[in-house]
């Protein structure tokens, strides 16, 4: 099961934030629809991925399928690609 979080024009925010660490209590992955209202660029949508899983610490991963960003919590810091 996956939670779904809309992202308007007021971007990440802190009560956004909150909102997603409220969805991992429940979830182990969140599905984040990125708004027109957002962006409508691709370098944007990565960028937000990016600052997302920043925000959220280092135990969170992000996939990008069009405009919306899964993102994916995990028990051990995941290794990344170099």
């Amino acid at each position: 099961m996956q939670a779904t979080v809309q992202l308007g024009k007021n971007g990440i925010t802190d009560g956004f934030i909150e909102t997603l660490k409220n969805a991992f209590k429940k979830h182990d992955s969140v599905k984040v629809s990125l708004l027109k209202s957002a962006t409508r660029d691709r370098k944007e949508a990565e960028e937000t991925a990016k600052n997302l899983c920043k925000a959220l610490g280092k135990h969170y991963t992000s996939n990008i399928l069009g405009f919306t960003i899964f993102l994916k919590k995990w028990r051990k810091i995941p290794r990344l690609k170099k």
